[in-house]
């Protein structure tokens, strides 16, 4: 599968879905990109963390992301503290979704293949699907759960437990590593879909990554140790990916389409990101490519273009509105 092709996947998955919540064509290109670029940054992470110590990455890739949205929104004249309403979202995406979320990857990638982790951190559906229907009273048609439950078995599929050393400590920590980033991003998808905040997730971002980033260099500091970068030109292209375009760029893009979307959908929808991961690390990286590995993909491809479809075409019910 090549990365044309995963993104044109992406965006016939995303379009009706966000058409069927009124999100406009903008948006929607937006996000197809987003999870392009951020299937993109497995590989590139993976190249980076052969430079740089895994903590002391993450912290570069979010003081990196924030400096970038902070002169754009300087720029703008758009620059703007947030508001005490929205203290509990910098709070949840700075901690859980970027900080723990991007330090258990970063840590996992140094003992398993950036395919395998990529598609290990977005088993997101897994918690959010239960966690909508039972707290949130998201009803979901048999179509749309049968969709989900396909991109799972996807999921699944590509994981293969067979395939893991259990007598390997490392490699079994890695994969829990992974399993625990995915529950910390459920917890931010439901947070953003059922809560409000008073400003836009363009304008909370830089604060999320400031914070993100504080934590992560204090932490750094204490457990890798003084800064161990090795200033090669590797080192800083993957920085000024995984920062200014993956970090800036798709985490506003992501966290806004949380917002808009059902938290279901928006967890389904995502799984395009390991899959675009997973092409690219066999393109580029050189990854194996096995049945399985075209197996699972194609059932996560489908499940993503089942959940997309419009609500209207299913002849379900929707489900509670959280005041969207």
């Amino acid at each position: 599968m090549s990365l044309s092709a995963s993104g044109a996947i992406s965006c016939a998955a995303i379009r009706p879905a966000v058409s069927s919540v009124g999100m406009d064509v903008r948006t929607v290109a937006t996000l197809a990109v987003a999870i392009v670029l951020w299937g993109a940054n497995w590989p590139v992470m993976k190249v980076g963390l052969g430079h740089v110590s895994p903590l002391w990455f993450s912290a570069l890739r979010f003081a990196s992301g924030a400096l970038s949205l902070l002169v754009i929104q300087a720029a703008r004249r758009e620059l703007r503290l947030p508001q005490r309403q929205d203290l509990p979202f910098v709070a949840s995406i700075g901690l859980l979704q970027m900080m723990l979320f991007t330090a258990l990857g970063a840590y996992a990638m140094t003992r398993l293949p950036a395919g395998r982790s990529a598609i290990l951190s977005y088993t997101t559906p897994l918690w959010v699907a239960p966690a909508s229907v039972l707290f949130f009273g998201e009803r979901l048609s048999a179509t749309r759960a049968g969709g989900i439950a396909l991109a799972v078995l996807g999921v699944a599929i590509l994981v293969n437990p067979l395939s893991i050393d259990w007598s390997d400590g490392g490699v079994v920590g890695a994969n829990a590593m992974l399993l625990a980033a995915s529950l910390c991003w459920a917890l931010c998808i439901l947070h953003l879909r059922y809560a409000r905040s008073a400003s836009s997730a363009f304008h909370l971002a830089p604060w999320q990554m400031l914070l993100a980033a504080a934590v992560l260099a204090v932490l750094a500091l204490a457990v890798e140790g003084p800064f161990d970068g090795d200033g090669t030109m590797a080192f800083w292209a993957s920085v000024g990916f995984v920062g200014p375009v993956a970090t800036a760029f798709c985490f506003a893009a992501v966290n806004s389409a949380s917002a808009r979307l059902p938290a279901t959908a928006m967890s389904t929808i995502m799984l395009g990101v390991p899959v675009t991961g997973v092409a690219i690390s066999v393109a580029a990286l050189g990854e194996p490519l096995t049945m399985a590995l075209g197996l699972g993909s194609l059932a996560i491809v489908l499940g993503i273009a089942i959940n997309a479809i419009p609500r209207h075409s299913l002849g379900g019910s929707r489900g509670r509105s959280p005041g969207r």
